[in-house]
């Protein structure tokens, strides 16, 4: 039975778009139809223009093939600057509040080819208070956030591919609550320009989509990096099994998908051991929760200063706690960063991958709060790049998955290495 073209993945949907089997039109025509179907229910989007978006799709269709991603629909999360559509940043502080021009990454994405269909609604200042977006696979429970409604969206084949941005967990955990692919890159790899900052030393804007060939699609453009629009064959792998520090938050189904991505990726040929953790690192997880709140102190300066009433409790909270750290404390946290940083790189020496938890197990309910990014914090705060790979589901059927961690700067060799494995550990389900 074919698709529908909402269905469709972006690699195969571009294709088509670009050999002209398929308009720009009728991929936004199929998109909008699910939007209107699901959005009551799912509430992804923060703001939506169809008449745009279709008078955009149809200047794509009278013109030339403009890129890599022409006529493709894109979510775009909410704290991401839009010349045409508002940016609220999930506040009712910016109501109403309509930036002057793009993102970088938006500008990017549409000198591509992309459509821009909306903004796809995002925490409260990408923290963590929760917006009104259900989780597609079962609306009881959590997207998880702060990328909420672009995981939701992408889950939900509302579009194929969305922006989205992380600075705990924000990419990897909705994209593992909604049984999606979530890709962060290196640090430092992806232009900031434009997007609502809340952390200078953490934020980092990656891509969340339905394969991993997919959000390497979307981050070459956002990475200006060729490489990944052609992933090479991986060879098989040598893979560090990282159960981390927080091992004894993990619930049994993601115990049982750790365990038996050990062993579908041994039979496949792969290389695996369990990795050494460093006694001295015991207190990442609270290191970057640190240094998360000293900077959201200093980003959100004036919300902080001059709308306190507007912000939420848990995030004032948040961030007169970080107003409260003294600089010089905020120094030598970030020092022991990168001591810490410098060891974990060793592992580099011994393992081309390390495949870790990304969250506790499956989503909670949706009255619970959006979980914890306890088992991502340490990769946001080296740095390192990482995806989300779903292949299993826990009790409440949900899914379940590990995300897998490259070396800084090695993003194409991390997807390469991450699409063999989830092909891997898809069969085995």
């Amino acid at each position: 039975m074919a698709k529908a073209l909402n269905q469709l993945g972006a690699l195969e949907a571009v294709k088509r778009l670009q050999r002209r089997e398929l308009t720009a039109v009728q991929m936004a025509r199929a998109c909008m139809a699910r939007i209107e179907q699901r959005e009551p229910t799912v509430k992804a989007w923060a703001a939506l223009d169809p008449a745009q978006a279709l008078a955009q799709a149809q200047v794509l269709d009278s013109g030339a093939v403009r890129g890599i991603l022409h006529g493709l629909p894109l979510g775009v999360k909410d704290v991401l600057d839009t010349q045409d559509q508002p940016t609220r940043y999930g506040s009712g502080i910016y109501s109403g509040h309509q930036p002057a021009s793009d993102a970088a990454v938006v500008a990017l994405c549409r000198e591509a080819g992309a459509l821009v269909l909306g903004k796809t609604v995002t925490t409260e200042f990408a923290t963590d208070q929760p917006g009104p977006t259900r989780n597609p696979r079962n609306t009881a429970y959590t997207p998880g956030g702060s990328s909420s409604g672009s995981a939701a969206a992408v889950a939900d084949e509302m579009v194929p591919l969305a922006l989205g941005t992380q600075t705990a967990g924000s990419l990897i955990r909705p994209a593992a609550y909604c049984g999606i692919v979530g890709f962060k890159p290196t640090f430092g790899r992806v232009p900031r320009a434009g997007m609502k900052t809340l952390s200078e030393n953490l934020d980092t804007i990656g891509s969340l989509a339905r394969s991993v060939e997919d959000v390497a699609l979307l981050a070459s453009v956002l990475m200006g990096d060729a490489r990944l629009r052609d992933l090479p064959d991986a060879e098989r792998p040598r893979v560090g099994m990282l159960r981390t520090f927080q091992w004894r938050h993990a619930l049994p189904e993601t115990r049982n998908a750790y365990e038996e991505a050990a062993r579908q990726l041994s039979r496949a040929g792969a290389q695996v051991e369990e990795v050494a953790l460093p006694a001295q690192d015991c207190s990442l997880v609270q290191l970057h929760a640190d240094v998360m709140a000293f900077e959201a102190a200093q980003a959100l300066a004036f919300e902080r200063t001059r709308c306190r009433a507007q912000l939420g409790g848990r995030l004032l909270a948040m961030l007169d706690a970080g107003a409260a750290i003294r600089a010089e404390d905020h120094e030598e946290r970030l020092l022991r960063a990168r001591q810490s940083r410098g060891r974990a790189l060793l592992w580099f020496d011994r393992y081309d991958v390390i495949l870790a938890p990304s969250t506790a197990g499956e989503a909670p309910f949706f009255d619970q709060g959006m979980g914890d990014p306890l088992f991502c914090r340490v990769w946001s705060l080296f740095g390192f790049p990482a995806v989300h790979l779903p292949f299993a589901q826990g009790p409440q059927g949900l899914p379940v998955g590990l995300q897998a961690v490259g070396a800084p700067h090695t993003d194409h060799r991390l997807l390469a290495m991450a699409r063999w494995m989830h092909g891997v550990l898809q069969q085995a389900d």
